[in-house]
C-alpha cells in the first residue's frame, strides 16, 4: 500500500518540477527577447538623435519629396539600396549599424512650409530584431513643430 502512494507522490513531484523548469525556460526566453528589443529601440533612438543633428548641420542626405507616390520610408528597399544614412560606423551589441532615412514631405501648399520625415531603424543582436522610430519635423514661417512615433510594423518587403 505504501509503494503505490510513494510512486504517486514522486510522479507528482517530478511533474511539478518539469512544469517549473519549462516555465523558467519560457521566462528566460521572454527576458532575452525584451532585452534585444530594448537594445534595438535604443539603437533606433540614438540614430534618430544623431540623424537630426546631422540633418540640421547639412551633412545627412535628404531625399526629395515624391508627389503622388508613397513616401520612401514606407518601402523597405529604400533602406537596403543605399538611400539610408548611417550616422555611426557601429552600435554596441547590434547586428548592424542603425540607419535612418531623411526625406522631404510633399505638401499641398509649400509656400512657407517645409516638412521632413526622419525614420530610424535600429537592430538587436540579431538582424531580425528591429525597432523603427520616426520624427516628423514641420517648419512653418520660422516656427518648428516636432512629433515622433514608434512604427509598430515595419514596411513590408517589396
Amino acid at each position: 500500500m505504501a509503494l503505490p502512494s510513494a510512486l504517486m507522490l514522486v510522479s507528482m513531484m517530478l511533474t511539478t518540477a518539469a512544469v517549473w523548469l519549462e516555465a523558467s525556460m519560457a521566462l528566460s526566453r521572454f527576458d532575452a527577447n525584451i532585452h534585444e528589443h530594448l537594445r534595438a529601440t535604443q539603437a533606433a533612438d540614438g540614430a534618430l538623435v544623431l540623424c537630426v543633428r546631422d540633418w540640421r548641420a547639412g551633412i545627412a542626405p535628404v531625399l526629395p519629396a515624391r508627389y503622388g507616390a508613397r513616401a520612401h520610408w514606407t518601402e523597405s528597399r529604400a533602406f537596403e539600396h543605399g538611400a539610408a544614412y548611417e550616422p555611426v560606423p557601429s552600435w554596441p551589441g547590434s547586428a548592424r549599424t542603425p540607419q535612418c532615412l531623411i526625406e522631404a514631405a510633399a505638401l499641398e501648399n509649400p509656400a512657407d512650409r517645409q516638412a521632413y520625415w526622419i525614420t530610424a531603424r535600429g537592430f538587436g543582436a540579431l538582424e531580425s530584431t528591429q525597432a523603427w522610430l520616426q520624427l516628423t519635423i514641420v517648419q512653418d514661417a520660422g516656427r518648428e513643430g516636432q512629433a515622433w512615433r514608434r512604427i509598430v510594423s515595419p514596411p513590408a518587403v517589396n
